[in-house]
């Protein structure tokens, strides 16, 4: 396989609208909401030439919000400590403040969202 593994993801919503402000306030970004038949997709802004998977916020009753259970979506961070102050400010919870993985690897960061899903941020500085 040449390209990375991972394509796409998708995380779990109970309100869409709490949901696309709080991803908005905390990365800087828009979210764009769509509506498919009941089924409401907030897609991240997606750079077709640049690496890495993209995803939206999704609600749909098949798609449960989990703090312990599950896949944990990891987000690029520029800055983690910045990005888990936002977490708080914006009505989320921190579970790990930055913390070293290694050396070689980098950093990363865990928090709750506001919908309630385990989330992580990392950084290779």
């Amino acid at each position: 396989m040449e390209a990375n593994l991972v394509s796409w993801f998708e995380i779990p919503v109970l309100n869409m609208d709490r949901a696309k402000v709080f991803y908005e306030a905390v990365f800087n970004i828009n979210v764009t909401v769509q509506d498919f038949e009941g089924t409401l997709m907030g897609w991240f802004p997606m750079h077709e030439k640049n690496p890495g998977a993209s995803g939206s916020l999704i609600y749909n009753e098949a798609y449960i919000p989990s703090e312990t259970k599950g896949v944990m979506v990891y987000f690029n961070s520029n800055d983690i400590t910045k990005d888990l102050k936002n977490v708080v400010k914006y009505g989320g919870k921190v579970l790990q403040e930055k913390t070293q993985i290694s050396p070689e690897i980098g950093y990363m960061g865990v928090f709750i969202d506001s919908e309630g899903n385990r989330i992580s941020l990392y950084t290779n500085a």
